[in-house]
């Protein structure tokens, strides 16, 4: 990739600085106000990885004390839209086309997604894009597992 992206240049000014984690996680949370109600950190980001945590909260739990479906589902599409933002060059879009989510076990803690590429694909003509997420709780156990489908075009 000739270029890096606007999101991973930020990034990678941001997270180096006392704060700067919180701060660009605050700023993608603004830009796409949905996921601030899981008050996501983001703490990894490099082409083809993408790391965010959220908390167990009150806001984000359901009636029996676990972390509640859409939330999760929100930790794993904030991943995978980061992960993409930070992937393809800066001569290219993306839009999330589809989800498919397995739900493994209860969450009852708080979560770690990860969105994680094998390999990082040549991005030339519109297609698209597989975005493996994982959900994990503290003890490391795999919760939610999801695929996003991503539709990266050239911009017009």
């Amino acid at each position: 990739m000739s270029q890096q992206s606007s999101t991973l240049i930020t990034w990678q000014k941001f997270s180096r600085r006392w704060g700067g984690q919180w701060l660009f996680s605050r700023v993608v949370s603004h830009s796409a106000p949905y996921f601030a109600t899981i008050r996501p950190r983001i703490t990894a980001l490099e082409p083809g990885l993408c790391e965010v945590r959220m908390k167990k909260r009150r806001k984000v739990q359901n009636h029996i004390g676990t972390v509640h479906a859409i939330a999760i589902c929100n930790l794993a599409e904030l991943a995978a839209g980061v992960m993409t933002d930070a992937t393809i060059p800066p001569s290219h879009r993306w839009i999330p086309k589809g989800m498919t989510v397995e739900y493994l076990k209860k969450a009852a803690t708080d979560l770690v997604g990860r969105a994680e590429l094998d390999l990082v694909p040549a991005f030339d003509e519109a297609r698209d894009l597989a975005v493996p997420v994982s959900v994990r709780d503290s003890n490391g156990e795999e919760v939610v597992r999801a695929t996003i489908t991503m539709w990266v075009t050239p911009r017009k």
